[in-house]
């Protein structure tokens, strides 16, 4: 077996519009696809994360909140490789996107901090 990559990773959203404007327009992800599925009341945005992964945004109508605390089984965060954290959330905050204090991973030695989507999904930044 060879699993050598992540083709995507896959949320759900409860607000499409204001999802679509954090993910594309303040994080800057490219649109691949887009598409309203009547069948399932839904759209599906595919944005680019790089040129092997893809990250797929569902918004169904009325989806059931996310657990977080405590924290459920399933996906817990998702996290991104940046270079400069300290640029990347000074770049965030400037879009009112408020981080966590950038502290150090106690196990990888790498810079890191968290901030959180509309629907406060934990994402994270990793140097």
């Amino acid at each position: 077996m060879n699993l050598h990559a992540i083709h995507h990773v896959a949320i759900i959203v409860s607000d499409y519009a204001a999802s679509k404007d954090f993910y594309v327009n303040k994080l800057g992800f490219p649109i691949l696809r887009e598409n309203y599925r009547p069948d399932k009341k839904d759209w599906k945005l595919d944005l680019r994360l790089n040129d092997d992964t893809e990250l797929e945004i569902f918004a169904p109508e009325n989806p059931p909140r996310r657990s977080s605390y405590p924290e459920a089984c399933g996906l817990r965060h998702l996290a991104f490789h940046v270079a400069d954290i300290e640029k990347t959330v000074r770049e965030l905050e400037e879009m009112g996107i408020s981080c966590e204090p950038i502290r150090t991973d106690a196990f990888t030695g790498r810079k890191m901090t968290f901030f959180f989507d509309p629907d406060a999904l934990p994402l994270e930044l990793h140097e």
